[in-house]
């Protein structure tokens, strides 16, 4: 596949069912650096596995005939479900029938892997936790390509993965993309990192976190402006906590309505695992189910008497309301009539009229100088 070739494919590729909009596309340069710099490394052969690859660009690229011989085999692990749902739908449009298999963050994820392709995240953590997965689990000779726009890279990436090898080559960088060689696998502890356990003194609640998750073990301020209001929620036969990261809200819910069945759910499978973690540890597991799913899109239509919700405002590496505006219109089908959705956010944000428009009629339950906390009553 020539140049061209490749940047019409992924031209071609979409986001959904994640937020789309003009001004967010389904791959950026640091795609393009890595399938370029993994073709030096691949034969017929050649076992790869690919991590973080958002929508497809990666898996696809190598598949759909890149200007190299497609791996034998391509395994992938995507932390979010819509990436997961967004490489299978891109795949079908491609005319890719197989050739790749979506696996969890583990060890049959990187048995046997000669390379690693790795979009960098965001945090130090998540980072942390894939380093150690690759040098645990892949063979000695595994090669690691880590890529990401260099605004968003910074020096402790490359600590992170000198713990877990013995080479770290930063690259030269291109299009404001740059990549990261790793390479020789350091020896591990005896446990992962992740997930780690924590006490928070303020709720008396062990908070367990993945290294993906939002906030790590840490209360989000916005999730504490909402708290303040535990004592006014109501009562509900069933209350779901949307976007749950850690399960934080899902878990002092539970604890003061034992009577509730609660329903933790996140499009992360590391935030699900979290909740579920964080569930067990506070003697909540059989009271919390957890639920790895879009937006609540497998939930049955006014199954709900109660929805909390602390919504991103960030789309990956884009501030953008779409996020949001999806879990409202999610929420709006889940609850009951008469159901209760209390939302706490971004007080700049012009999330009221939305709240009103989509759910039924709101009102200001609290405001500090950053959050507003909304109570939204689905129309009858």
């Amino acid at each position: 596949m020539t140049e061209n070739s490749l940047m019409n494919l992924l031209g071609g590729l979409r986001r959904h069912p994640d937020v789309e909009a003009p001004n967010l596309q389904a791959w950026d340069a640091t795609d393009t650096l890595l399938l370029e710099a993994a073709a030096d490394h691949l034969t017929p052969e050649s076992t790869v596995t690919v991590i973080g690859d958002r929508y497809g660009a990666l898996t696809l690229g190598m598949l759909a005939g890149a200007s190299f011989q497609a791996p034998a085999r391509v395994r992938v692990h995507q932390d979010l479900i819509t990436g997961e749902r967004a490489l299978r739908n891109n795949a079908a449009a491609l005319g890719v029938d197989g050739g790749f298999e979506q696996l969890p963050l583990e060890e049959g994820l990187l048995r046997d892997a000669d390379l690693v392709l790795l979009q960098l995240p965001r945090t130090l953590g998540e980072l942390e936790e894939i380093s150690d997965a690759v040098a645990r689990y892949a063979p000695p000779g595994t090669v690691l390509l880590a890529g990401g726009r260099v605004k968003h890279m910074s020096l402790g990436m490359n600590t992170v993965l000198g713990r877990y090898f013995e080479t770290v080559q930063p690259q030269l960088a291109r299009q404001k993309s740059r990549l990261l060689v790793a390479s020789v696998p350091r020896a591990v502890q005896p446990q992962p990192p992740y997930p780690v356990t924590e006490h928070n003194a303020e709720l008396d609640l062990k908070v367990c976190a993945h290294g993906a998750v939002f906030a790590g073990t840490r209360l989000d301020i916005g999730t504490r402006f909402l708290l303040k209001f535990l004592p006014e929620l109501p009562a509900a036969s069933t209350a779901v906590d949307l976007g749950c990261g850690t399960g934080i809200l899902a878990a002092m819910y539970a604890r003061t309505h034992p009577a509730s069945a609660v329903i933790a759910t996140d499009r992360s499978a590391a935030a699900t695992a979290s909740a579920a973690a964080t569930a067990a540890a506070n003697g909540l597991g059989g009271q919390i189910s957890v639920l790895q799913d879009d937006a609540m899109e497998s939930a049955p239509a006014g199954s709900a008497d109660l929805v909390l919700l602390n919504p991103p405002f960030h789309l990956g590496a884009s501030v953008h309301a779409g996020a949001g505006i999806k879990m409202f219109e999610a929420a709006a089908r889940v609850l009951a009539p008469g159901g209760e959705l209390w939302t706490v956010f971004n007080s700049h944000l012009p999330y009221l009229p939305a709240l009103e428009s989509l759910v039924g009629p709101t009102r200001v339950k609290g405001r500090n100088p950053k959050f507003t906390v909304a109570v939204s009553v689905k129309r009858q």
